[in-house]
């Protein structure tokens, strides 16, 4: 791996003292940004210089709650549904239990390559196949890993389809984490998933707890009412009630959505130290209620944004969430800088804590990942307005070079290694004879 260095770029470092350094460089070494500011001189005569021309580099994005699997979705006939358990039980459920490996690895391809091409080189995602449990991890973490992001795994255990499927969901999850433990790989990491509470028993949940040790849990968390009733109907005063009275909170685990829960359920997490993770644009999509970000920012929560395989791109729904916010207040001042914050030092701090050292900020010893844009700022840009360029600026372009890993991803807008083409034509193909059978 030869040492990168991005030159003359206008740089947003993100993070908790998040700057700008203009005309700044990032030098990359075994994967590791060792020095960030001046150029350095000697360079290694192996050095690999990027000349950013006065655009603006970043840290690599970070979604924090993804679904490589739902690509095959997308143009899917299926049944209309008026509520959400309708469009899970007509749409998701049937889409999971439809795939094979072979889907499994063409659908995490997909949207890995979109990810890349959107500037995000760190995803969280929860994984579903139960047409294919066992060893789908595995190929999901090859397909995303051979195109160079970093990945967070978790299956989703659930009930839904029966004692011997739910066996499999706890055993993918135990043999995946148990792998990772033995590999040591700095660019993969393992969340024990659960897919809802209103999904599984008391009994599942326990032994999912027993089973998951210190592994943190990755797991919808009242997205929708119905998964609130249902909690109720069981003797708690809320989902997140429930998950803590299993163990399932704590800073390891990520709560998503979190959008029917109380201010006191919202203060049980702050306690606990859960990472919420808000997705504006699925929760819009599936008619289920918008969180109360403001609220859960004010209980003390860390709050950090995902795509819900809506899209791969964190910038895109960084927007939805403050205008969402906007239509649902009529306030034409709310969420706008909270949404900057996510993407620059919420999200960032997330990843860094699931994998255990920096990621998504430009600092020495941090993560080789830095974004090139094609964006040279029309206006000035300073620490003060970095979330104008951030949310109005850079997502009327596009990243020209992506390093991710301390290796070229996508250089002109294109992912190395890869005939994108090719991925998409096996796509297409794998994703008819799906929606034939499904």
């Amino acid at each position: 791996m030869k040492p990168i260095l991005v030159k003359n770029a206008e740089l947003m470092t993100f993070g908790q003292q998040s700057g700008v350094i203009h005309g700044g460089s990032v030098l990359i070494r075994n994967g590791v940004i060792e020095s960030i500011g001046a150029v350095p001189v000697p360079l290694d005569p192996d050095t690999e210089v990027i000349d950013a021309g006065g655009r603006v580099a970043t840290p690599g994005l970070v979604n924090a709650h993804m679904h490589l699997y739902s690509t095959f979705a997308c143009g899917i006939a299926a049944e209309a549904s008026r509520n959400f358990g309708e469009i899970l039980s007509n749409l998701w459920w049937r889409l999971d239990r439809a795939l094979t490996l072979e889907d499994v690895e063409l659908s995490a391809m997909v949207p890995a390559i979109r990810c890349l091409k959107a500037g995000v080189t760190t995803i969280v995602d929860h994984h579903a196949s139960y047409g294919a449990t066992a060893g789908s991890l595995g190929v999901v973490a090859e397909a995303v890993q051979g195109l160079g992001l970093r990945a967070c795994l978790a299956y989703e255990v659930s009930d839904r389809n029966g004692p011997e499927k739910t066996e499999t969901a706890i055993a993918e999850n135990m043999n995946f984490i148990d792998a990772l433990t033995m590999m040591g790989s700095p660019d993969l990491a393992a969340m024990f998933g659960l897919h809802a509470s209103f999904t599984l028993s008391d009994e599942t949940l326990k032994r999912c707890a027993d089973a998951a040790h210190d592994t943190g849990f990755h797991i919808h968390c009242a997205e929708d009412k119905a998964d609130l009733e249902d909690a109720i109907a069981r003797g708690a005063t809320g989902v997140v009630d429930r998950l803590e009275s299993f163990g399932i909170l704590g800073p390891r685990s990520i709560a998503a959505h979190c959008i029917h829960v109380s201010p006191g359920e919202m203060s049980t997490l702050a306690r606990h130290d859960t990472m919420v993770v808000t997705n504006p644009q699925s929760n819009m999509n599936n008619a289920v209620g918008t969180a109360s970000v403001d609220e859960l920012l004010r209980a003390g929560c860390t709050v950090g944004m995902g795509t819900d395989g809506m899209t791969a791109d964190i910038l895109e729904e960084a927007r939805a969430l403050f205008m969402s916010h906007r239509q649902r207040t009529g306030d034409p001042t709310v969420m706008f800088l909270e949404a900057a914050d996510m993407v620059t030092k919420t999200n960032p701090g997330i990843a860094s804590r699931i994998f255990g050292r920096p990621i998504g900020v430009l600092e020495e010893g941090a993560a080789g990942d830095v974004v090139l844009w094609d964006y040279v700022p029309p206006t000035p840009l300073e620490k003060d307005n970095v979330a104008g360029h951030l949310l109005f600026g850079l997502p009327s372009t596009r990243p020209l070079t992506v390093v991710s890993r301390g290796r070229v991803a996508v250089r002109d807008f294109k992912v190395l290694d890869i005939d994108e083409e090719v991925v998409a034509d096996e796509s297409r193909s794998l994703a008819r004879a799906l929606w034939d059978r499904w």
